[in-house]
């Protein structure tokens, strides 16, 4: 329905002051505000055909006017301000984000280090997307008329987001529009998905002739490429040279630095499904540095599409069966932690377990 502007204007204080206050909003209310400059009879007279519209409607005969869920997507659509967020929004936003992440870090870090102390090789932990990344949820959140914050939100519930500044005027319905289009078109797709030919389909149908589309979609592209490197974190490296295996400086070298590289660690072998554990030994290893060491890891399914991976890597003689109950204990602790939220220390066991233990504390373990 196309409504004129002074419908518009007073659909909007009427709105405004619902949110507000909670109560019916009259005529004089309004009018006795200044902001529409129009008297009390034509507001009466419009909030008339307003309700006639059924935008607005009385909860009871001689009350104020209530907005209706129709009004309401009225508002939302075409009238709502631009809400522009304080410094102190922003940055309990930010400081939520980083907590959230530097948590993850923290736990896997924490891993890593507890796995290579008690197996005495170096030891990895990693979480990362399980069968690939993708975008579950967009938000655009306007700063002032030609800049706005794009959060991306990927599966697993991890949230990005990027200051965007633009060189055309970026409103509230340009930005609720953006959102309906990248929430219908670039969620649940890899980034291979997000094709040129998307790109140009969504400016058209957004009306983008800025190359704020393009900027989005480059954003979203580069969030689901870092989302697939598992981003280890790497702990003991330096125990290798505590095995004659590597005496030769130069070997023990090239294998902690090939371990460093946060590039490789995504390329060992990996369990094919959660729960599993997976060794390969010398020559199996596909990168050369470590045709001389073997690999075990073990992989357990974390929840929220998260994938958890604990190894370690050490010479061929390694003790197979303690390396390996060590690790799928540590990983189905990991998982279960991170599936239920907890907190604190690296709770082994699951409800189904009924127990509750301190790893460092568990007898098994101390003995072995």
């Amino acid at each position: 329905m196309e409504l004129d502007e002074r419908k518009k204007e007073i659909l909007r204080a009427a709105i405004d002051s619902y949110v507000d206050t909670a109560e019916p909003v009259g005529s004089k209310f309004l009018a006795s505000g200044g902001s529409l400059r129009v008297s009390a009879a034509t507001i009466r007279s419009e909030m008339a055909e307003l309700e006639s519209l059924g935008l607005l409607e009385q909860p009871h005969t001689s009350a104020g006017r209530v907005p209706t869920p129709a009004g309401y997507r009225v508002y939302v659509n075409e009238l709502m301000r631009e809400h522009k967020l304080s410094l102190a929004d922003m940055e309990t936003v930010n400081r939520a984000m980083r907590k959230r992440i530097s948590e993850l870090d923290k736990l896997l870090d924490d891993t890593g280090r507890l796995v290579s102390n008690l197996t005495s090789y170096p030891a990895y932990a990693a979480a990362s997307p399980r069968g690939g990344a993708t975008i579950s949820r967009y938000d655009f959140i306007g700063v002032d008329n030609n800049t706005f914050i794009a959060l991306v939100m990927l599966g697993g519930e991890t949230v990005k987001n990027k200051l965007i500044h633009s060189t055309a005027p970026v409103s509230p319905a340009f930005l609720t529009r953006l959102s309906a289009l990248f929430n219908a078109s670039f969620t649940g797709i890899a980034e291979d998905a997000m094709t040129a030919t998307l790109i140009s389909a969504t400016e058209r149908a957004a009306g983008d002739s800025a190359g704020i589309v393009a900027v989005v979609a480059g954003f979203s592209i580069e969030m689901l490429m870092e989302a697939k490197q598992m981003q280890p974190r790497l702990s003991g490296a330096l125990s290798l040279f505590d095995y004659p295996e590597y005496r030769d400086i130069g070997k023990a070298r090239r294998v902690i630095r090939y371990l460093s590289d946060e590039r490789n660690p995504a390329k060992l072998p990996a369990p094919a499904r959660g729960g599993d554990v997976k060794i390969t030994i010398g020559p199996e290893n596909l990168a050369e540095e470590l045709r001389d060491s073997s690999v075990v890891v073990a992989s357990c399914d974390a929840g929220a599409d998260i994938r958890v991976m604990v190894g370690v890597v050490g010479p061929t003689r390694m003790d197979y069966s303690k390396v390996t109950s060590r690790l799928e204990y540590i990983a189905r602790a990991l998982g279960w932690l991170l599936s239920q939220g907890g907190e604190g220390n690296l709770l082994l066991g699951g409800p189904d377990e009924g127990q509750m233990d301190v790893l460092e504390g568990d007898e098994d373990f101390e003995r072995n």
